[in-house]
């Protein structure tokens, strides 16, 4: 045995960091000698154990076995060191409880952050969330894309093309968009044009919300004589052959000649006397042609109807032309219509009752609901009243039959037996209306009477409607009718 070996055996077990500190200088000392190892760092084994790996050394002649006896009594010394260690804690084994301790005291969990995971100045896709590497790639919205990755949120297609929409965060191709987006004329299926300012600029109807093109309130596109919704260029209208036009809708529960009239004009006398209004007198009523009312319209010299006159409550005797035979409609308009000319002799207040042909069941009704408010203020012996009196309190009791037809909670001033006697007349007062009630497109209509009659612009027929609405819900149709015949008024 040689004096290294010697030396070896005989170095004395010293616990402590100086000790520590000697023996791996003289450890070094060793590895030096060999020079041929590749040391490797620590890793941590578990929690409370840490391990060093031993180096590794080429060997190189009877040098290299000198070198690995020399590392078997270092290993075995320190163990020997560690078996005889009092047990105790020494700095290092602090540091490495600290150290533990601190990483079992951080958040299981660490917020998602993608690009952490990527080196410095990688791109990654705002697509698929991938690294995009070499190749092209698109820089648009903040963000880099795949080229295939960029895809159009209606479709789902790539888009390719130099410009694109965007709503929201959502990219588009620009055709897409407009499909979904850009509003459509209702008349000409095509989409609305912008203005010279860029704008797209359309016409909407107040209450069907039906958008068109500017230009069709120019170029002579018909609206429907009842609704007031423009013609479709895919669903043509029925022309009633005085100017007019009907939609398919309002067709279905139009009323066209005077017999088809009669049951729905006593289904309303009967809601008038439901309401202790009954009107003693038999008053005519008929069914005309549009140029018919306007000439009976001048024979009694009012200059106070609206511009499109529906109805009539005549005072003068007159000959007026009847609709005495329902007309048959031939392609897109009324063929064979027969009139009769009808002599109107005055026995009392009231002549006769016109009414326009060829309206919806509850638009006619209406109309006839008006006008027997007029002959009833006649008979009654109200004089003088102004358009804004008369024709207000009128529009009130048109309102009120059709509310009492539309909607099932109807005033406490109209009694069951009326609203029934009204509702049955319903059913069989034309061949068009739906047998058992009244179909959801006609109920639809009556709320848009009550809509027009509501919101009327015209002094006498909105502002009028108005405030003798305002009286009625304060002080009931009797008190209001009162203090009408005392004052001329309504009541405030």
């Amino acid at each position: 045995m040689d004096s290294s070996d010697t030396n070896l055996l005989s170095l004395p077990c010293i616990h402590g960091s100086s000790a520590k500190s000697r023996f791996l200088r003289w450890l070094n000392r060793i590895f030096r000698g060999s020079g041929r190892g590749t040391s490797h760092r620590p890793r941590i084994i578990g929690e409370e154990s840490m391990a060093w790996r031993a180096p590794t050394a080429r060997p190189v002649g009877d040098q290299s076995r000198v070198g690995e006896e020399e590392l078997d009594r270092a290993s075995a010394l320190s163990l020997g060191e560690d078996a005889k260690r009092p047990i105790g804690r020494t700095n290092n084994d602090e540091d490495l409880d600290r150290s533990l301790h601190e990483s079992s005291n951080t958040a299981p969990y660490r917020p998602y952050n993608p690009t952490s995971f990527f080196p410095r100045g990688c791109k990654i896709c705002g697509g698929c969330n991938r690294e995009i590497g070499y190749g092209h790639y698109l820089s648009c919205m903040g963000s880099y894309w795949h080229p295939q990755c960029f895809c159009c949120h209606a479709c789902g297609m790539p888009i390719t093309e130099t410009e694109f929409s965007l709503s929201g965060s959502d990219p588009y191709h620009k055709s897409c968009y407009k499909e979904l987006h850009h509003p459509k004329c209702d008349v000409c299926h095509q989409f609305i044009s912008t203005n010279r300012a860029g704008l797209i600029e359309y016409r909407a109807h107040p209450f069907w919300n039906q958008k068109y093109c500017p230009s069709h309130e120019y170029d002579r596109t018909s609206r429907c004589c009842s609704c007031e919704r423009m013609e479709s260029r895919n669903a043509g209208y029925i022309s009633l052959g005085d100017g007019r036009s009907l939609c398919l809708e309002c067709l279905d529960s139009a009323i066209m000649d005077t017999g088809d009239c009669q049951l729905l004009y006593h289904s309303i006398r009967d809601y008038y006397e439901g309401m202790n209004m009954k009107i003693d007198q038999q008053i005519p009523m008929l069914l005309v042609e549009r140029q018919a009312l306007n000439e009976a319209m001048e024979g009694e010299k009012i200059h106070h109807h609206m511009p499109e006159t529906r109805g009539l409550c005549l005072s003068e005797e007159q000959t007026v032309s009847s609709i005495l035979r329902r007309p048959r409609i031939g392609g897109n308009r009324i063929v064979d219509m027969r009139t009769h000319p009808q002599k109107l002799t005055r026995k009392c207040e009231v002549t006769a009752i016109l009414v326009l042909y060829g309206l919806p069941r509850l638009l006619t009704g209406s109309i006839l609901a008006h006008e027997l408010m007029h002959g009833w203020l006649r008979l009654k012996g109200y004089r003088n009243l102004s358009p804004e009196v008369e024709e207000g309190i009128c529009q009130v009791l048109s309102y009120m039959w059709l509310e009492s037809e539309v909607i099932t909670d109807t005033r406490n001033s109209a009694p069951t037996s009326s609203t029934a006697a009204s509702t049955s007349s319903s059913s069989t007062s034309n061949p068009y209306s739906k047998k058992g009630g009244k179909s959801d497109i006609e109920k639809k209509l009556g709320k848009f009477f009550m809509h027009q009659i509501a919101h009327d612009t015209s002094p006498a027929y909105g502002g009028g409607f108005r405030a003798a609405n305002a009286s009625v819900n304060k002080y009931g149709l009797r008190r209001t009718l009162d203090h009408i015949r005392l004052t001329g008024c309504f009541p405030v």
